[in-house]
């Protein structure tokens, strides 16, 4: 009889060079957790991340990616959160065309000194991704 393990998502944590990164490191230098199966990736600009790779991690067999970028007003860009939440409704809008919920995917705005609410997001993000369950274009062994 085999004992069944809980699941546990893969999360591809997608963080702007500037503040998005900025908010992990200063969760890193206050030693604050969140959760191992959240991966985090630096881009240059959520404005300048394409649709395809926020949609290629789901494809290849991630639960959920989430993408945070500087707040309202501090783009290091000017407007390249803009963009970002602009591509992000879209690639939301294009989800359920592959049997995806929308909700896979969130965008967050998390500033330099935010190490808080990069845990709080990284935390929410993963316990959401386990309500909604496994990614439904994938099988694993593992869950």
């Amino acid at each position: 009889m085999s004992e069944e393990r809980e699941f546990e998502p893969r999360i591809i944590y997608f963080l702007c060079s500037w503040c998005g990164s900025g908010g992990s490191e200063t969760a890193a230098a206050h030693h604050l957790q969140y959760p191992e199966n959240v991966v985090p990736s630096r881009v240059n600009c959520t404005g300048a991340l394409p649709a395809v790779h926020i949609v290629r991690p789901l494809i290849e067999g991630a639960d959920g990616v989430v993408i945070s970028g500087c707040h309202p007003g501090d783009c290091h860009y000017n407007d390249g959160n803009f963009r970002a939440r602009r591509r992000v409704a879209l690639v939301k809008s294009l989800l359920d065309t592959l049997g995806l919920e929308p909700e896979r995917v969130w965008f967050r705005y998390v500033a330099h000194g935010e190490g808080q609410r990069f845990v709080d997001t990284a935390t929410e993000f993963n316990d959401h991704i386990k309500k909604l369950g496994p990614n439904p274009l994938t099988t694993r062994s593992d869950t």
